[in-house]
């Protein structure tokens, strides 16, 4: 008996190590392997995906720009409270040196996004990840999550949670890359 109970502690732990190691990014949903994610100082992998228009957008294409890629959810509260900042950065900043990617996560997202664009007016480029491809390329498991890309493709910064993207400090940072 008392060896049926250690080995319920040890499955336990597995159990709980397997877990937490899926919610930070390490484990791959497709294969069940567990997998490097991308990080600061590596280039950004490439992708290719598309706004509810149509219109293909890849990472490469804005080489020469710092890039917001920004994970995120319309049913992610942090997501949303960090859209009014990111609308103002984008408007005083974009389709300059500074190119804002947002890109959906959910299956569902281009029809959720005619209602979602009525609460929360935007004018930067929502992507969509219908198939989860990019997500998992980049190993998000938590929302919002932003990889700031500098002007030579290479991930400086990876924001996990919900930040005033007008912040004096972001802005700073920000303005310091544009400058690069």
């Amino acid at each position: 008996m008392r060896y049926l109970g250690i080995g319920l502690v040890f499955l336990a732990l597995i159990a709980s190590g397997l877990v937490g190691m899926y919610f930070a990014g390490s484990f791959d949903q497709s294969s069940g392997a567990i997998s490097e994610t991308v990080s600061v100082g590596q280039p950004a992998p490439d992708f290719e995906l598309r706004d509810k228009d149509g219109g293909i957008y890849s990472l490469s294409s804005l080489r020469g720009k710092v890039v917001l890629v920004n994970f995120w959810a319309t049913w992610c509260p942090p997501c949303r409270s960090e859209i009014p900042s990111m609308e103002e950065l984008y408007k005083s900043y974009g389709k300059g040196n500074l190119e804002l990617l947002a890109i959906n996560v959910e299956p569902e997202g281009p029809s959720l996004m005619d209602d979602f664009s009525k609460e929360f007016p935007h004018s930067f480029p929502v992507l969509f990840d219908e198939d989860a491809s990019v997500q998992q390329l980049y190993g998000v498991f938590k929302f919002p999550e932003t990889f700031i890309v500098n002007k030579n493709g290479i991930i400086v910064e990876r924001v996990i949670g919900a930040i005033d993207w007008t912040d004096p400090g972001a802005l700073s940072y920000i303005n310091g890359l544009m400058q690069e």
